[in-house]
């Protein structure tokens, strides 16, 4: 069964919802799993007020029992503390009370005017509570799941931050593994935590000037199978999930994997990585194409790279039109983030995590842990002895 998730719930409204199908039974799986992936986003420095008041944690309603899944869709809540705050506002039913003001200012980079035109919508809330990148709690609780059962398999899962803004220094620790590790200790999470001033003091000048910041970061996979994806399909390569997975984010637009861009420019015998064997198997001397070849993962460390735009809620607002009068008007302001690449950067975890649990089962087959287990191993024994 594939990996099918769904999320609900509005910015602030009474919670995200999240309904995930396609996890085998018999995982081990606990709700302090989630827990620290919830955290892990809500982290970073440039975050905005409303991480002060939320402190994500995820309720179980279904999919497990006794701490292990029973490979039935699996649905988790993360309820809004703010909740208490817009009850009246968001409320799901009645009629809107005189505290209600319309949204009629759409706020250029946001959703906020294309979404209105496509549904109808005159108070231009009713679009933007869904488009918040709130919404990404749901995908980071769907996502940990899939961490944990990717774990089973020796497959583990980081980011880390490259750039803010025009700020980008050089990372000089080469291996991946430990850029995340490091990132973990930064509060940007760039893997190089003595740098940290130096983007700090950069989004404090944003804040101050009333801009907003984007960037890239990157995310890594060690220990992908050679073999998940295909090539027989548009649908069906790795690379190509991957990639839309990635786009999917809030604020991403533009998606690296291995070398990317920088590849076009290149000769071929500078860019194809050369293939040795080893008494593992087959491996690459280099990983300049990302961990993919014709759409299915060669066993190298899959390397994905996105760029995020800033964040389109301005304190300098930026010219708009009130979609109630027609007349030009500076776009409308919420609570936001001056940048928020860092937790982009967790929420890229998940979709990976996701995409990659989706395609090792679609490989796999089975529908228990157990089950599974003993088909990767003769898998990995076939890997070996080809």
């Amino acid at each position: 069964m594939p990996i099918r998730f769904l999320t609900a719930g509005e910015s602030h409204g009474r919670g995200l919802l999240c309904i995930l199908e396609g996890i085998p039974a018999n995982l081990e799986l606990s709700s302090e799993h989630i827990n620290a992936e919830l955290q892990r986003r809500q982290k970073g420095y440039g975050r905005g007020g409303r991480m002060k008041i939320e402190s994500d944690r995820v309720e179980f309603l279904s999919g497990l029992r006794f701490g292990k899944t029973l490979g039935s869709p699996i649905a988790m809540a993360v309820w809004n503390k703010d909740w208490e705050n817009w009850q009246e506002k968001m409320a799901c039913e009645g009629e809107p009370s005189e505290k209600v003001v319309p949204f009629t200012r759409p706020r250029p980079g946001h959703a906020d005017l294309a979404g209105g035109i496509k549904y109808n919508q005159r108070d231009l809330r009713n679009v933007l509570e869904r488009a918040s990148a709130r919404e990404t709690v749901a995908r980071v609780a769907a996502g940990a799941v899939c961490k944990r059962l990717l774990e089973e398999f020796g497959i583990k899962i980081g980011s880390y931050v490259v750039s803010i803004g025009k700020l980008t220094p050089p990372v000089e620790e080469p291996d991946l593994l430990r850029r995340h590790q490091l990132a973990e200790l930064s509060e940007v999470r760039f893997p190089d935590p003595s740098k940290d001033e130096q983007f700090k003091e950069l989004i404090d000048r944003a804040r101050e000037e009333g801009e907003s910041l984007g960037g890239v970061f990157e995310v890594f996979a060690l220990g992908v199978p050679p073999g998940l994806g295909s090539h027989i399909q548009w649908d069906r390569r790795i690379d190509g999930r991957i990639a839309q997975a990635m786009m999917s984010i809030q604020a991403i637009k533009g998606v690296e994997i291995g070398g990317g861009f920088q590849l076009a420019s290149m000769f071929g015998s500078e860019v194809h990585d050369e293939i040795g064997r080893s008494e593992e198997g087959y491996f690459r001397h280099t990983n300049r194409l990302g961990g993919t070849e014709g759409g299915i993962t060669n066993g190298m460390p899959l390397v994905v790279r996105c760029a995020m735009k800033p964040i389109p809620t301005l304190t300098k607002a930026l010219k708009s039109v009130d979609i109630k009068t027609r007349e030009e008007v500076r776009a409308g302001k919420e609570r936001s983030d001056v940048v928020a690449v860092p937790a982009a950067s967790v929420v890229g975890e998940a979709m990976l995590a996701l995409v990659l649990a989706d395609a090792l089962l679609e490989k796999l087959g089975g529908d228990f842990m157990e089950e599974i287990k003993e088909r990767f191993e003769r898998y990995m024994e076939h890997v070996k002895d080809y």
